[in-house]
């Protein structure tokens, strides 16, 4: 809280641009979209969009702080620069979770900081309970509620 009692506000991080950026083919028939910004050396984070289908924003890249972070975006099954484009074959929640850890053995990472947004928050917390020794934090600062069926 800042002097008068207001919670202090953070400010977005400075744009950057990505170093990196690719397709991977995680099935017969889907292709997800992935950027790297930020330090290289840094902490691997990967970022987790909402949706389903609304993929990142170079903005999603401003959470992070680019000189700490080896900063990781990719739009999921059917969303964003995927492709085939809003595509729901072969895109369940438990497809999407097997899709960040191949991004992750792609990228040689051995463990990630995940951060969820909206849907994004789902899909960490699923990533989590199935690779628990690939995750060195979580983060899911906006949450979706589901029930089962959804699952």
């Amino acid at each position: 809280m800042d002097s008068s009692g207001q919670p202090l506000r953070r400010d977005l991080y400075a744009q950057v641009e990505p170093y990196d950026s690719g397709f991977l083919k995680v099935s017969d028939v889907h292709t997800i979209y992935y950027e790297q910004s930020g330090n290289p050396q840094g902490h691997p984070v990967v970022f987790l969009h909402g949706g389903p289908g609304a993929g990142t924003s170079p903005g999603n890249r401003r959470f992070f702080d680019p000189e700490f972070y080896r900063i990781v975006l990719f739009d999921q099954r059917g969303a964003g620069r995927s492709t085939p484009h809003a595509c729901l074959e072969e895109n369940t929640t438990w497809e999407l979770v097997a899709d960040i850890e191949k991004l992750r053995e792609h990228l040689d990472i051995p463990e990630w900081q995940v951060f969820g947004g909206s849907w994004g928050s789902t899909l960490a917390l699923a990533y989590s309970q199935t690779h628990p020794d690939k995750v060195s934090n979580l983060y899911c600062p906006l949450h979706c509620y589901l029930t089962l069926k959804v699952l």
